[in-house]
């Protein structure tokens, strides 16, 4: 069985696309499937990362701005779609042993790139959070949690597409389900603090949390900061760390997990960490740092399993050091937060295979 994924990473859209990939990637190798990655050149990318991971990349050349705007996520691309859809095609017509499925994650792609693909594997998943446009694909997972989250892929999909939707089917790496078995329970005391804001951080938000412990003046209190390679800032972020007591500062970890495990309180944005917070019931202070984040941030807080602090660019330093006084100074809502965040997730993760996977693989023995 053989799965090729086509999705970017960038300055501009970050780590988390590329990242989830992997992590579906891992547990398809995990059962012989053969696996590679069809990435676009782009400012930030991480090509090398994958390839350190243990995967072929095929790489897509960056010419600089795309020509057209077919669709409002298209400057995340660098090419037309059009462009981006023969590169990809000539790439697949090379293997003669044929492809299962082609997984595709990134915004700026919808049905008119999948269509001119479909000749060219046998099915086409697509994962996706935002819901704007439509697709052509057998498979749609969307692993975050809405208000209308069963009826918002309806008119986007076609008929005989199966949609895995929500937290149950999230992609999780196998070290969250080993330090959860072992996981410590937590009383709401705040003596060590992370700040993690994804791989990119392209506002610098991990600076401005720093600067916010540092107002509050809590020397004993411990700090993990945690960015990515792709991090532009990440030598001033490291001189912060370095300029505070009881401070670590961390780039591109593999123990991420364990992090988690040992905090008691998280400082940072929506994306895939929402739920690697939530599956270890770790209290969160999350900022809004981009459109597709909103939504879930916000369906989240109101299930009590973390905190909303709005968009970014309306929270300073000074406001955050007032909020993470306030969770700090109240030990039961932390406490409670950690539960409900845990209880969120259920145990459909802990207990079984990924039902993604088992998807995948099921449909392989379905052909066969």
């Amino acid at each position: 069985m053989k799965v090729i994924f086509r999705a970017d990473a960038s300055f501009q859209i970050g780590t988390g696309h590329i990242m989830r990939c992997l992590t579906l990637a891992d547990e398809l190798r995990e059962k012989g499937v053969e696996v590679f990655f069809i990435c676009r050149l782009l400012p930030g990318n991480l090509c090398g990362f994958v390839e350190q991971k243990g995967y072929p990349v095929h790489r897509l050349p960056y010419p600089g701005q795309p020509t057209d705007s077919v669709t409002h996520h298209t400057q995340l691309l660098g090419v037309n779609w059009q462009a981006d859809a023969e590169e990809t095609k000539t790439i697949l017509k090379k293997d003669a042993g044929g492809i299962d499925w082609l997984v595709v994650d990134h915004y700026a792609l919808d049905i008119r790139w999948e269509t001119q693909l479909r000749p060219y594997t046998k099915k086409i998943m697509v994962i996706d959070d935002l819901a704007d446009r439509p697709h052509d694909c057998d498979l749609l997972l969307d692993q975050n949690l809405y208000e209308n989250m069963e009826t918002r892929y309806q008119p986007l999909i076609p008929g005989h597409c199966l949609a895995l939707l929500g937290p149950e089917y999230v992609l999780l790496r196998p070290e969250f389900k080993e330090v959860r078995r072992n996981l410590r329970q937590r009383d709401g005391t705040v003596k060590r603090i992370l700040i993690f804001f994804g791989g990119s951080d392209p506002t610098n938000e991990t600076a401005k949390a720093l600067k916010a412990i540092q107002i509050i003046n809590c020397p004993e209190v411990v700090v993990d900061v945690v960015v990515g390679s792709t991090n532009i800032y990440k030598e001033e972020i490291q001189q912060l760390c370095s300029a505070r007591p009881n401070t670590c500062f961390y780039c591109q970890v593999e123990n991420m997990a364990e992090l988690m495990a040992v905090t008691d309180l998280v400082i940072g944005a929506g994306g895939t960490a929402t739920w690697e917070r939530c599956f270890l019931g770790l209290p969160s202070m999350t900022l809004i740092v981009a459109g597709n984040q909103a939504d879930v941030t916000k369906a989240v807080a109101a299930k009590g399993a973390a905190w909303n602090l709005g968009w970014n660019e309306m929270v300073r330093p000074e406001i955050l050091a007032d909020l993470i006084k306030m969770a700090m100074s109240d030990p039961v809502v932390l406490r409670n937060m950690g539960l409900n965040a845990m209880q969120l997730m259920g145990e459909v993760l802990f207990n079984k295979e990924n039902p993604v996977v088992q998807t995948l693989l099921e449909d392989k023995n379905a052909m066969v």
